[in-house]
């Protein structure tokens, strides 16, 4: 079975103060994105598809897709602001990126199997892309209308230098997603996880499941998000700082009933590198994996 997986690597940074992609987290120098890649492969999948800026090609293929291109079939494209669904006026006005919804459009004419797709900067763990890749394998007779996310327990998925936004899941009794909710400025307080709930402290449960953008359709969905995308600019024409997010693209998929969700639980400890801060602890963390023998002292 052919599994893609879709990289979100376009990111600003801004929190960072840099482009995170390219950081150097590995005891050989690794970035996260070579650990996502090598996880990928190990799990089954057999091609890479990055979703990248212009001004971050030679960089990125310098560092990065020229070492995978010699183990894994790699493709890259561009998003830029003024790729949006034909008919549709850019607003005058608009200088700051879609987000991740329009992200994955991008990738519509050069992903016709089921895809994965993740965000550049995190490192989701093995377990995350054995049991989505197993999932999808296990449905490949049958996978339209059967996607899933690796979910994650909120409690492991913190900063431990600043808050952070979740998508937190309510599943049914199948483990099926029902609803996502955006959590904003979610920390730890008084060994407590409270998130700001319009101005108020909201204490989440720890185990609750969350979206760490680990989301997995099949190619049914470029003609849905770009028939919601559409819907988005034009509801959205005048604020020029809005986004159009991947839950919006669930979203509208299980309200037209379109597709289910599965969430399949990611065992593995989530990181990443929201904040300049956050660089240390990875490279320990990364390091702990290593002395473990869960990763080689050099990946390629």
């Amino acid at each position: 079975m052919d599994l893609t997986l879709l990289v979100l690597a376009a990111g600003m940074g801004s929190r960072y103060g840099g482009l995170k992609q390219l950081d150097q987290v590995g005891p050989s120098g690794e970035t996260i994105i070579d650990y996502s890649v090598y996880d990928a492969m190990e799990a089954g999948f057999n091609k890479i598809v990055f979703i990248i800026r212009k001004d971050i090609e030679k960089d990125m293929k310098e560092l990065l897709f020229d070492k995978y291109s010699q183990k894994i079939k790699i493709e890259y494209v561009f998003q830029e602001l003024d790729k949006i669904p034909d008919g549709i006026e850019l607003p005058a006005d608009r200088v700051k990126p879609w987000g991740t919804g329009h992200a994955v459009l991008m990738a519509k004419d050069v992903i016709n199997e089921p895809f994965v797709v993740i965000n550049a900067d995190d490192f989701y763990g093995k377990s995350a892309f054995k049991v989505v890749a197993d999932y999808m394998k296990a449905q490949q007779n049958d996978l339209k209308g059967k996607n899933c996310m690796a979910g994650y327990r909120l409690k492991n998925t913190l900063s431990e230098h600043g808050t952070v936004s979740r998508g937190v899941c309510k599943v049914n009794d199948q483990n099926e997603l029902v609803e996502i909710i955006e959590r904003t400025k979610i920390g730890w307080k008084d060994a407590k996880i409270i998130a700001d709930d319009y101005g108020n402290n909201l204490e989440l449960n720890g185990d609750l499941f969350v979206s760490m953008n680990f989301w997995a359709f099949t190619p049914d969905v470029f003609p849905e998000v770009e028939s919601d995308f559409k819907k988005f600019i034009k509801d959205n024409y005048d604020n020029i700082k809005s986004e159009y997010y991947i839950p919006s693209i669930v979203s509208y998929q299980m309200k037209s009933k379109l597709a289910t969700v599965k969430v399949l639980e990611a065992t593995d400890q989530w990181f990443g590198v929201t904040y300049q801060e956050d660089k240390p602890l990875v490279i320990e963390k990364i390091q702990h994996l290593t002395e473990e023998g869960k990763y080689p002292e050099k990946l390629w």
